[in-house]
């Protein structure tokens, strides 16, 4: 068992190589070959590793291998990427032949012999029914899920009368063993697009922030800020929900208001699911309708005016054997929750301008601080897909329904920002536990944030006064009775249901100094939402 080195590594380095994305291709047989023709057109774009193996040999590997390096994407063809895809750690990108390629093997095959075999893995089933009409080709498909079962196919081929292979690497491996010529199926184009595909894959994943090797924080700060705490029985019956519903497929919709930690139910829910692939995050309210529907579904090349050359990946396909995690899904317009409802349902997605879909793998968690049920009464959300999301769900309380908490998460945070512990003089600690904190723990961190550059470590104890000085917000949110707040359901996030009048909205700002965050907390809404109120005011 050996690891072949690229054929190319004898030219000079780009100085520049150590930022390059990192690709791995696997391969065997014929494949291997025209990887090696293809790898020089991209050495200057990515640092290209070959690895000339094939199925479990291949895992057992690249598993060593990322032991101690790194890697951003993994190259494979035909039943080896359908292998490999549930198996690594890294996104995979599959070699795909299109109908130009299967048109040109079939060509070449029908030169050597009339009776054609077109045997390919259940993965990839090429569209040739018109094709074969009209060139009076006489061909017989066959698709195989395992070795055996592709050396059964050619076996029965042959004795059939079959005289010519045309198919994957391995396909055509068995039909020379038992004496039928073979033609691969890929061919460089479809190569290239593969490598293509790559690095716009390695691009997404920059841009939606996915944790890579390269770029990880020290293990444990990155832990302690993705923490879920709480000792409060609100907490505990969330994170027992979490272990409960993270080994499963099946979809989650979290709940909660904003700044309760929603994306970390998320987060948490992906890290113990086992699942290999990357967790990644999308804000249906950040983006416009008219670029949601190419960033969540990614586009082929010409798809429409300004499509980039080789077409984008979408985030669907760049989680992948992930989970997807979709936040304000209350936000996504109604012909894209048709178009999320066939992910999710068929397991498939098609590019924007594509005819044939790409088979995905991917778990999605939702999170709304809306109420959906409101949402499909007024026709503004499908019933189908918001059955189909809460499957699973997950309500987080507010940090004022668990105010106990309060002080384990300031501890926390001062110990995470400032690396000491909380300097609050007992006044000031009781004033932030009184606190009805409108923006939940997310507020909280924030406040943490500000007060360790205020009061730098080694000053003593910080007073009321000084923490009132730098946080006005205590002054104008005031404390509310715990007996009220326990008495609303949902606390802070059930209030999300009606569009307050102009004035209102107007009153809110000006109590709050303009800051919208915090009037989107008080009101249960998203920021989105609360722009869009406050646009349509002025409309």
């Amino acid at each position: 068992m050996s690891i072949s080195l690229p054929r190319h590594r004898s030219r000079q380095p780009d100085p520049d190589a150590g930022s390059l994305p990192v690709i791995w291709t696997v391969s065997v047989s014929r494949l291997t070959g025209l990887l090696g023709d293809v790898i020089p057109e991209f050495d200057r774009r990515a640092r290209i590793v070959p690895i000339n193996l094939g199925f479990e040999e291949a895992v057992d590997v690249i598993g060593q291998r990322l032991r101690r390096e790194h890697c951003d994407v993994v190259i494979a063809g035909g039943s080896n990427a359908a292998y490999l895809r549930s198996r690594l750690e890294v996104p995979l990108v599959p070699i795909q032949a299109n109908g130009f390629d299967l048109m040109e093997a079939l060509a070449r095959a029908r030169r050597i012999a009339p009776r054609i075999g077109l045997v390919t893995h259940a993965t990839d089933v090429p569209t040739f029914g018109s094709f074969q009409h009209s060139f009076g080709l006489d061909i017989e498909h066959r698709r195989f899920v395992t070795r055996e079962d592709a050396r059964d196919c050619i076996a029965d081929m042959r004795a059939n009368g079959i005289e010519v292979i045309v198919g994957t690497g391995m396909a055509i491996d068995h039909a020379e063993q038992v004496g039928l010529p073979g033609v691969l199926l890929y061919s460089a184009d479809s190569v290239r697009q593969a490598f293509e595909h790559a690095l716009e894959l390695t691009q997404t994943l920059a841009r939606v922030g996915a944790p890579s090797p390269r770029r990880r924080l020290p293990a444990r700060r990155r832990d302690a800020d993705h923490a879920l705490l709480g000792d409060s029985a609100a907490m505990q019956q969330v994170r027992d929900r979490i272990a409960l519903y993270a080994p499963h497929d099946s979809t989650v919709l979290v709940t909660g208001a904003t700044g309760t930690g929603k994306e970390l139910v998320a987060r948490q829910l992906h890290g113990s699911s086992g699942r290999r692939g990357r967790f990644v995050a999308l804000n249906c309210g950040a983006i416009s309708e008219s670029l949601l529907e190419a960033e969540l579904f990614g586009y082929t090349e010409g798809a429409f005016t300004g499509a980039r050359r080789g077409g984008r990946v979408g985030l669907v396909e760049a989680a992948d054997g992930g989970t997807l995690f979709l936040d304000e899904i209350g936000e996504l317009p109604l012909p894209l929750q048709t178009r999320l409802l066939r992910v999710l349902e068929e397991r498939e997605v098609l590019r924007v301008g594509a005819t044939e879909p790409t088979p995905v793998d991917v778990r999605v968690v939702a999170a709304t601080l809306q109420t959906l049920e409101s949402l499909v009464d007024a026709q503004r959300f499908r019933r189908d897909l918001y059955y189909r999301l809460a499957a699973l769900r997950i309500a987080l309380p507010t940090l004022h329904e668990r105010r106990d908490d309060v002080p384990l998460l300031l501890e926390h945070f001062f110990t995470l920002l400032a690396g000491t512990p909380s300097p609050l003089a007992a006044a000031a600690l009781q004033r932030l536990c009184d606190y009805a904190w409108p923006g939940n723990v997310r507020e909280l961190r924030n406040m943490v944030d500000r007060l360790r550059i205020h009061w730098p470590h080694g000053r003593g104890e910080l007073s009321l006064a000084q923490m009132q000085a730098w946080l006005p917000e205590l002054a104008s949110v005031p404390t509310a009775p715990r007996a009220a707040a326990d008495a609303m359901p949902g606390g802070v996030a059930q209030r999300a249901a009606a569009r307050p009048g102009n004035d209102t909205l107007q009153q809110l700002l000006d109590d709050h100094g303009g800051n919208r965050e915090q009037v989107a907390a008080l009101l249960g809404v998203s920021r989105t939402t609360l722009w869009r109120w406050l646009r349509s005011t002025t409309e």
